[in-house]
């Protein structure tokens, strides 16, 4: 952090000092000039502080969320009116380079404030705002019983963010209210330590799915991000997790199968540890371990918290595998997200994200999470409740 502070100044301070020529133009100094600037400095020092505070301290995991809230809600606005300012610029080169136009000014300042209202309200609200997102997919190997075979996915709980009860439970109720055959979680029930879940456990434990409820692990599951007293505490904290699992009534699944059947006939459900290709993300899972014993001819939905196991090894594996599960990425909480249009900084680092993609016939649908972290709120990628069914495709 320490590294690209004063990368992350430069940006700020050259993306304000742009900006701060529409404010000029309706507002002259010094009348909004210090108060300007002085949100700035704020900031600024919070961020260097932080970033000198010890990794993983209970200071800094307090502070973060905040700050990251504080800055995009003022650089975000300034940020994508930029290019608006820009194309002004460029044609004021060609016009003799006169003062800004001040109706050009205020439309900027009025499509940032709009930007600021959206980022306010992701922040304050968008945290419990959730969506339910439904998708079909056909398969032709899909065994008959389970035409219309219902799936509800959650993921990225992340326990220790919630504060507000309330908030929580209209996300459960949601859950339930969609009567699916089977609940499934993809990992990362908690930011970092088993007792983030000791409140919660009621209330999760009251989902409910006919055919079962089962989950797996994520990588904060593991505790690999905050320094214990000891090793042995560790491996204390990563039992007593696995155990809150099973309070809550979901089977744990760790690099193992497990067969669900519905009017004689069957599909096999697979649950890997985490298992990350990038960012320097655990390679717990092991896929053929889990796949041990399981017939390749039957058809198989595998949960798998990290997406890019899919491309990494998912597959490339000897035995087909028709659906993947996953979550992890969280739409980075931030983004555009509408009418089929997606859009977030995290599809550059992974190229599958969020939604449904498919490849030869085997599909993978990344689910944008159920809570947060760092951010305490969503921005444009709200907190999702996936619904997917799986529909028999007739063979040509």
């Amino acid at each position: 952090m320490a590294r690209i502070l004063p990368i992350i100044i430069l940006l700020w301070f050259f993306t304000d000092l742009y900006f701060f020529q529409a404010v000029l133009t309706l507002y002259p100094p010094p009348i909004y000039l210090w108060a300007y600037w002085m949100l700035d400095g704020i900031v600024m020092a919070f961020l260097a502080g932080i970033a000198f505070l010890k990794i993983g301290s209970e200071a800094q995991q307090r502070l973060i969320p905040w700050l990251m809230g504080c800055m995009l809600l003022l650089f975000i606005p300034r940020l994508f009116s930029l290019p608006i300012l820009l194309v002004e610029d460029i044609t004021r080169l060609f016009r003799g380079f006169p003062g800004r136009n001040v109706y050009v000014s205020e439309f900027v300042l009025f499509f940032a404030s709009i930007l600021f209202l959206i980022i306010l309200f992701g922040i304050t609200r968008g945290r419990h705002f959730y969506r339910v997102r439904r998708e079909t997919i056909y398969f032709p190997d899909l065994p008959e019983a389970f035409d219309g075979f219902t799936i509800t996915q959650i993921t990225d709980v992340h326990s220790g963010s919630f504060t507000n009860a309330a908030g929580v439970q209209k996300g459960l109720d949601l859950v339930n209210a969609q009567k699916s055959d089977i609940i499934l979680f993809t990992g990362d029930l908690v930011n970092n330590r088993a007792s983030e879940m000791d409140s919660w456990i009621p209330a999760f434990s009251k989902l409910a799915a006919p055919l079962g409820k089962f989950s797996i692990l994520g990588n904060h599951d593991y505790g690999d991000y905050v320094q214990w007293e000891s090793p042995e505490i560790k491996r204390e904290n990563l039992a007593r997790l696995k155990l809150i699992h099973s309070e809550i009534g979901f089977r744990l699944l760790l690099d193992e199968s497990v067969t669900i059947t519905k009017d004689g006939q069957s599909i096999v459900l697979l649950g890997v540890e985490n298992w990350g290709a990038r960012g320097g993300f655990q390679q717990y899972g092991d896929l053929k371990k889990a796949t041990l014993g399981v017939p390749d001819d039957a058809f198989k939905i595998l949960m798998s918290h990290d997406p890019s196991h899919w491309e990494g090894v998912t597959l490339h594996h000897q035995q087909a595998i028709q659906l993947t599960l996953s979550g992890h990425t969280h739409g980075m909480q931030f983004g555009i997200d509408f009418l089929g249009f997606k859009w977030s900084p995290i599809q550059y680092f992974y190229k599958q994200w969020a939604g449904l993609y498919e490849n030869a016939g085997k599909y993978l649908y990344v689910n944008r999470g159920f809570g947060f972290l760092g951010l305490k709120g969503r921005i444009g990628m709200w907190p999702e409740v996936a619904v997917i069914t799986l529909k028999r495709k007739q063979r040509n």
